[in-house]
């Protein structure tokens, strides 16, 4: 069955709407996972709203992430970051992507699990590395070594992420690709969910 036929697609969407009514899609995963890209793909074939968490918080506190970081430290910025995405969770029919450490906070995480369905968007240290490594602005990156960092935040944080409610690898592939494959992971995981009931 080709996933590229429009009334395949169209089918499939439905399905997925029917399951999941008007809860928000939320996507969890470390920097780089391609949470955004792959967010703005899913929103856009399921007629959903794209917001991600970490411009809302920006937003909210009026200086970027990194400048939330150096003027009152990442505590500060993981309290904001609470409130802003529990804000966000009462909007209906959104597709939320998140910082990396947002779903590693207690209390961000049971605000996901109560009222959204969570969808972790899983990298392997290679990939994740090739793409966080073009981008300065990643303030937990910015040590001695950050590949280092970035394998510790990993050891740290999959167990944790292991916890949401469908799991989709992100590999070297269009991002369309793995925006089907969340929609086909999310039909797979809510329609067992029906049907054990």
């Amino acid at each position: 069955m080709s996933r590229d036929g429009t009334t395949i697609r169209d089918d499939r969407r439905e399905e997925l709407q029917q399951f999941l009514g008007h809860r928000p899609i939320v996507l969890i995963g470390m920097m780089g996972a391609g949470k955004t890209t792959v967010g703005r793909r899913l929103a856009s074939r399921l007629g959903r709203h794209f917001v991600d968490s970490d411009e809302e918080v920006e937003k909210a506190a009026g200086m970027t992430i990194e400048d939330i970081f150096k003027a009152h430290g990442e505590a500060d910025f993981r309290a904001g970051e609470v409130k802003v995405i529990a804000r966000l969770l009462k909007d209906e029919n959104i597709v939320l992507g998140t910082g990396g450490g947002a779903f590693i906070n207690p209390e961000t995480r049971a605000l996901v699990k109560a009222s959204a369905i969570s969808v972790w968007i899983k990298a392997d240290f290679e990939l994740l590395f090739q793409r966080v490594s073009r981008r300065s602005n990643r303030p937990l990156l910015k040590t001695a070594n950050p590949r280092e960092t970035l394998q510790k935040l990993i050891e740290v944080r999959y167990p944790i992420y292991a916890e949401a409610d469908v799991t989709v690898v992100s590999r070297d592939v269009p991002q369309e690709q793995v925006a089907s494959e969340v929609i086909d992971a999310l039909i797979e995981h809510l329609g067992s969910g029906s049907r054990n009931d």
